[in-house]
């Protein structure tokens, strides 16, 4: 698989670290020359020196050939810029980080449907650390051929959560409305901007991407 990530944050290089564990293939682009050539000597990556906002050097990051466009600078305006420009040039998948809610939204609403909010899931396994909960990751416990899938809801979403039409072996276990987290119940009406987390068999993935994959 061929990523591509536009900066170098902490959580861009840590992310490119663990894919590169795993054998994938991963290009940098950073605007810091200098940067660039400390990098070069820590990660066997791919580099592209420019501003990740250009298209000019989003092209030259050959959208074609790439499976996912990470967009993880420290600006939410310039990752959703980054990730528009991406999109228009051919870009596959977009995962645009936002730290502000109401950008998750903005992004939802452009069609920029799978941002990250890696703040919201730090802070809430640090709250749970305080009240002395010993909470797990979904994804640290599924196994097997079990999957954890989530999704922004879309217009097309918005209704009756029994109405909602799933692949068969995939079920909605809970959601965030508004930051807050919520279980479904069989008379909940889905609404546009809820974030809904999933647990599916393997089979189902192809069905989810296919709806919500972006």
């Amino acid at each position: 698989m061929r990523t591509v990530f536009v900066g170098t944050s902490s959580l861009s290089l840590s992310t490119a670290e663990l894919l590169l564990e795993e054998g994938h293939q991963v290009v940098i682009i950073e605007r810091d020359r200098d940067r660039i050539e400390m990098l070069a000597d820590r990660l066997d990556a791919g580099f592209i020196h420019g501003d990740g906002t250009s298209p000019d050097v989003l092209k030259d990051a050959e959208p074609e050939n790439t499976d996912m466009l990470f967009c993880l600078l420290d600006s939410d305006q310039a990752n959703i810029l980054a990730g528009l420009i991406g999109r228009s040039l051919g870009f596959a998948r977009i995962v645009p980080r936002v730290n502000d809610p109401q950008f998750q939204r903005i992004c939802v609403e452009l069609g920029l449907d799978e941002s990250v909010m890696p703040n919201r899931a730090v802070a809430s396994h640090l709250k749970d650390l305080l009240a002395g909960e010993r909470s797990l990751e979904l994804s640290s416990v599924i196994r097997g051929e079990g999957a954890v899938f989530s999704a922004i809801a879309g217009e097309q979403d918005a209704g009756p959560i029994e109405d909602l039409p799933l692949p068969d072996r995939a079920r909605i276990v809970c959601l965030y409305r508004d930051e807050t987290f919520m279980l479904p119940e069989p008379d909940m009406r889905l609404e546009e901007g809820d974030e809904l987390i999933l647990i599916a068999h393997e089979s189902a993935l192809d069905g989810l991407q296919e709806r919500w994959g972006g």
